[in-house]
This record gives C-alpha cells, structure tokens and sequence, in this order.
C-alpha cells in the first residue's frame, strides 16, 4: 500500500509539471488567487498590529488547505490512480516555472527593442519594485533576481513539499509562500502581524533555496555559464544577502552568469540596499534568456530528484517495518 501510495505521488508530480510546462498557469479561477482574496478576507477580520494575531492568521490560513490536503490524501488511501490525479492538479496548481520563464522572456525582448516603458510596465508580474525610474540594467537586474529566487519558490520548493508530504506538502507550502508575499513585509502595517508568516516560509524554504542555489551551480552551463565561477561566488556570498535563502539562490545565479546582482531596490514608498553579489558587470537583456535556461534546468533537475524520493523513501519505510515486524532471534 505504501509503495502503492507513494508511485502515485511520484506520477502526479511528473504530470503536474508537465501541465505547467505545456499549459502554464490556468487561464480562469486560479486557485491560488482564490486562496488569496479568502486569505485578504481573513486578514481585515483578524488584523491587530501584534504577532500574535498574526500567528492566528498564519495558522489557519495555512491550516486550512494542509487539512483540506490530508482529507483528500486520506480518502484516496485506496485509490492509487485518484491519488496521483489529485497530486498532479494540485502541482499544476501550485507551480510557476512556465509563466517565471514567460516573464523572463518579455522582458529581455522589450529591453533588446529599447521599449523601457513597455518593460517597466512588465516588471510587477515579477517583483514588487517601483519601476518609473529604472534603466535597463536594473531592469534585467530585478528580472535576474527575480528568476533566481522564484526559481524556489515557485517551483523547487513546491516539489520539495510534494515529494516529502503529498498533497497536504504541495498545499501548505504554497498557502504560506502567498501569504508571505501578502503580508511579510517591513513595513508599518505587517512588522509584527507579518513575523509568523514570513518566518513560518523561511523555514520552509531553508532546504529547497539550498537546493536550488546547488542546482544552479551544477548546471550553470545550460545557460552558457561557468560552473566553477558559479561555486566560487555562491560559497563566498551566499550569505551576505539580508534574506536567509534568497542570498543562496541570487548568488549562484550571478555567478552562474557572470554578472553582479544587488545594489538599491526602491519600493513603493520604501527603499532598501542590499550587498553585491557576483563580481561582473551589472546585467542587460542577453542575460535574461539565459537565465530562463537554467531556471528550467534546474526545474528538470529537481523534478527528477523529487520524483525518485517518494520511492526511495517508499522502500526505506516498508524495508524498516519489515525487519521491525520480525520476531527477536536469540543469539
């Protein structure tokens, strides 16, 4: 039954992606923005400026879909095919990687067209930056940032999850990756109420981002990039960014391409300076298609390791039982 259970995780990660690869993001009724406006509802009921509160919300916005998750995981214990059909849905449901790539893409054919305005227009689909008076390196700046860290969390950490804990794994992860994105900000409103969340997806992301900054090392040539460049500067500055796992993604990335990322981010009425990372020029639209390349390598990668888990694990578990289950011999 164990086995049973767990190639059907393993086959509903591999057709979840595949969806995303071939058919992206649903067009209508996205589940996510669903979750997220029943979230937003949520949040003007309990919002106090306290992390307590927050922790509230935190916990039953995450609670919800990881009980909903386990409910539809319990009541296809028996059915292996309804098993991996709901898997695959809510992987198509919770991945990123074709609409990341997308965005990467536009971007560095308006910058290649010298079209800044239609760029700057663009670059909310990817960050929450004030664009009005970015140029176009730190355009192809945010977009590589972007890429990277979004390469977590949209698509290495939500088969991280799937493989380790199935459907309750693939929902959990992304209802706290959204709520991180709604209220784990530095500003007045969430300094305290936004703490559980975002250090409730720090959390989540510390394997996953390391994951994803290794990958992207390894695989720094898919994109016509040096491997060894890549370690060094991941190595060397992976930790220098104020973020625990987004430092270990940006970083491989910028060595993987050869550029330097970091510098002054200026959000809607905030603005932050972050430490340099890499040792190259700063970035233009060339290093964007690139990027794209290893972002779905290291998709593919990662796909490929989280798909094997639950078998391996699978074996381990039924192996271990079985020798439990074994009676004492007497020496």
């Amino acid at each position: 039954m164990r086995h049973a259970a767990a190639v059907a995780n393993a086959a509903g990660l591999v057709a979840g992606y595949a969806l995303d690869t071939f058919l992206g993001d649903p067009r209508r009724g996205h589940p996510v923005a669903g979750f997220g406006r029943a979230a937003a509802t949520l949040e003007r009921r309990l919002y106090r400026p306290d992390r307590l509160a927050g922790g509230v919300f935190t916990a039953l916005s995450v609670g919800a879909p990881v009980l909903v998750g386990a409910a539809a995981a319990y009541g296809t214990r028996h059915r292996p095919v309804a098993r991996a059909a709901l898997v695959a849905a809510g992987t198509w449901a919770v991945l990123g990687g074709r609409s990341l790539r997308h965005e990467a893409r536009t971007m560095g054919r308006a910058l290649r067209g010298g079209d800044l305005p239609a760029a700057r227009q663009r670059l909310g689909h990817l960050c929450g930056r004030d664009p009005s008076s970015l140029d176009e390196h730190e355009l192809a700046r945010a977009t590589v940032e972007s890429v990277a860290e979004n390469t977590s969390d949209a698509v290495v950490a939500p088969l991280v999850w799937g493989a380790v804990a199935g459907l309750p794994g693939l929902l959990g992860y992304r209802a706290a990756n959204t709520l991180d994105a709604m209220v784990g900000h530095r500003n007045a409103r969430y300094a305290r109420f936004g703490t559980p969340t975002a250090r409730l997806d720090d959390l989540l992301n510390l394997v996953p981002a390391r994951l994803t900054g290794l990958l992207t090392v390894a695989l720094a040539p898919t994109g016509k990039g040096d491997r060894d460049r890549a370690w060094r500067v991941w190595r060397r500055d992976r930790d220098d960014h104020p973020s625990p796992n987004a430092g270990q993604c940006e970083a491989a990335m910028a060595g993987a391409l050869g550029v330097r990322l970091g510098g002054r981010n200026v959000y809607f009425g905030r603005t932050e300076v972050r430490p340099f990372l890499g040792d190259g020029p700063r970035p233009e639209a060339r290093h964007l298609p690139r990027a794209a390349r290893i972002s779905r390598a290291v998709g593919l990668a990662a796909l490929g390791l989280t798909a094997a888990y639950p078998l391996t694990a699978g074996r381990l578990v039924g192996a271990a039982a079985r020798r439990a289950a074994r009676p004492w011999r007497r020496g």
